[in-house]
């Protein structure tokens, strides 16, 4: 190209441009330094800071302090390198660079250029990686040929130097023409046949002579692969690609990678990995489709369909229970309701809690779910229906009696004194029966209400109730009944049974009242209400007004007179220790 020049110009042209190079990168106010730059080959083009400068070895002014020079040539590995410029002094690089890069086969249209013979061309990029040429090698092909050779296409051209665009923009060739581009007339285009360029055979990438110059550029090419193409959620899988003629490599969703290599990638939908080569020769895509098995799958079983259930007051006689059974595939966490998270397989016996409240025969259906997911936005539910079946019962009857005293008993003097053996038994019983009957009603108490006969004043028969009311209590307490199970009340003479009521209680009972008592039924009817009733609670059930008709100490209780003491006391042979349980109190 250099015998060329001297052909077509003066020596002085060149100059001119090599002063432009120059002052470029400084400004007659500026203190500057130089950089002596020596290139092989001598067709090698300078890069300073990503600015085309010029081609061949050169010196140039540049600003104090660090630079970046790039030295390119189309078929040859570039070089970059940094370097410190200092003021009024003078800085060198040799820089050589390497061969690359094999033949390049047609067929091939061919780029001519008219305009700045120095300025740098680039081919689909902006940058100085996607360099080809200089003008001065591609203006001329008569005599000597400089030819830009590209594959049929589209490319985008831009043609700079010192940080300006000369021109920028599309040219399309086809194979078989020469396209002569107007640089100094707006990119004004010409087209003319070119025969040679469909019989031209494989060419070296940099071809020159004395003042001539062949550059073929070699379209781009890729390959992008994965290793398995069909993925559970949250497996890897390794992407590999290869490009070769490329400066610019992407993936979608990785971004910039090495012109050849592998990546592990982990997709968490289904995902087109899309790899992107550019270069002076093209742009290439290639795709690879992985799909991504987003949909867990999962199974829950219950080892019984149907379980029992029997409760007998507040006390649960028979649970049956069941082992509820799952799995998952695809799915990273489970939750199983009604229980919270869990692991994504397992066992576990379940025994149900019964909502119903109420009494009578249970008939329910429990649901258990299963819901598992994964990290990929998948999710399946499963259902498994426990049926129960049952009943709910009131607690075992408790037989409850009312309890009869002597008239005046127990007295202010001996208020320990008045329940006879007859009654004793009978609270005895009671407290056995109460005692079971508390496992089944955790609410369960005695409510003791004491009653006088209508004889003495208001004031006397109350304090007289209040003494009965005591009196059993105390001996529920002394035969175990837990004293905060047990409330008390006097009614004294308010509440009383009337005569007509009493006669039919009498002509109920199964016992053949004696003669005196029918005799004499207003004696009969006062004995009826010197009496402490029991209520067993919440439940609500009072105890059966029956009179003790048929035991030994029946005549002591209904007599109208007060025995004396002796006989009470005789009627009431274990009293001590109900005496002894009222002293500790």
């Amino acid at each position: 190209m250099q015998t060329k020049a001297l052909i077509l110009g003066p020596l002085f042209l060149l100059a001119g441009c090599w002063l432009c190079a120059t002052r470029a990168f400084s400004t007659p106010s500026q203190e500057t330094g130089k950089l002596k730059v020596h290139v092989e080959p001598k067709q090698a083009y300078v890069f300073v800071d990503g600015k085309a400068i010029r081609d061949g070895s050169q010196t140039i002014k540049l600003a104090p302090g660090n630079h970046n020079v790039s030295v390119y040539n189309y078929g040859f590995e570039p070089k970059t390198q940094n370097v410190h410029i200092d003021a009024h002094k003078k800085a060198e690089l040799n820089i050589a660079l390497q061969l690359s890069g094999d033949k390049v086969s047609g067929p091939f249209a061919e780029i001519e250029f008219k305009g700045d013979p120095r300025a740098a061309v680039l081919l689909n990029g902006q940058t100085p990686a996607y360099f080809v040429g200089h003008v001065d090698e591609f203006n001329w092909d008569w005599i000597w040929h400089q030819r830009l050779l590209v594959r049929p296409g589209s490319y985008q051209v831009t043609v700079t130097r010192e940080g300006n665009t000369i021109w920028s923009g599309p040219v399309t060739a086809k194979a078989g023409q020469h396209l002569t581009v107007y640089l100094d007339n707006n990119g004004r285009t010409k087209t003319q046949g070119w025969k040679g360029g469909l019989a031209m055979g494989p060419q070296p990438r940099f071809k020159v002579g004395i003042a001539s110059a062949t550059i073929p550029i070699a379209p781009v090419s890729a390959q992008l692969s994965a290793q398995n193409n069909s993925l559970a959620c949250g497996q890897s899988t390794s992407l590999n690609w290869n490009s070769m003629n490329a400066v610019d490599t992407s993936i979608s969703g990785i971004g910039e990678v090495t012109a050849k290599g592998d990546r592990t990638v982990t997709p968490m939908h289904n995902m087109d990995y899309v790899l992107t080569a550019k270069g002076p020769g093209g742009e290439v895509t290639r795709t690879v489709k992985i799909n991504d098995n987003t949909q867990p799958t999962a199974t829950l079983a219950l080892s019984e369909p149907e379980i029992h259930y029997h409760k007998v007051g507040d006390k649960v006689v028979e649970q049956d229970s069941a082992t509820l059974n799952w799995s998952t595939s695809n799915a990273n966490s489970a939750t199983l309701q009604p229980f919270g998270s869990d692991s994504t397989s397992g066992s576990r016996t379940v025994t149900p809690d019964i909502t119903q409240a109420q009494r009578g025969p249970v008939n329910q259906d429990i649901n258990y779910t299963l819901t598992a997911s994964n990290a990929c936005g998948g999710s399946v539910t499963k259902t498994a229906t426990l049926h129960v079946v049952g009943s709910i019962d009131p607690p075992p009857a408790i037989t409850l009696a009312s309890l009869f005293y002597p008239t005046a008993f127990p007295t202010k003097r001996h208020p320990d004194v008045g329940l006879v053996d007859s009654e004793k038994e009978v609270l005895t019983k009671l407290a056995k029966k109460f005692e079971n009957y508390q496992q089944y009603d955790h609410q369960a108490q005695l409510m003791i209400v004491a009653h006088a006969d209508i004889r003495a004043s208001r004031a006397y028969n109350q304090a007289l109730s209040e003494r009965r009311a005591e009196l059993v209590r105390d001996y529920l307490v002394l035969q175990g009944v837990p004293s905060d199970k047990i409330r008390t009340r006097a009614v004294g003479k308010d509440q009383q049974l009337d005569e007509k009521k009493v006669e039919a209680l009498q002509s109920q009972d199964p016992e053949k009242p004696e003669k005196w008592e029918t005799r004499r039924m207003r004696t009969t009817w006062l004995a009826y209400n010197r009496r402490a009733d029991i209520i067993l609670e919440p439940e609500g059930e009072a105890s059966k007004i029956a009179y003790p008709n048929d035991v030994a100490d029946a005549r002591v209780l209904w007599e109208l007179r007060r025995p004396n003491l002796k006989t009470v006391m005789t009627a009431s042979a274990a009293q001590a220790g109900t005496e002894q349980a009222s002293a500790s109190r």
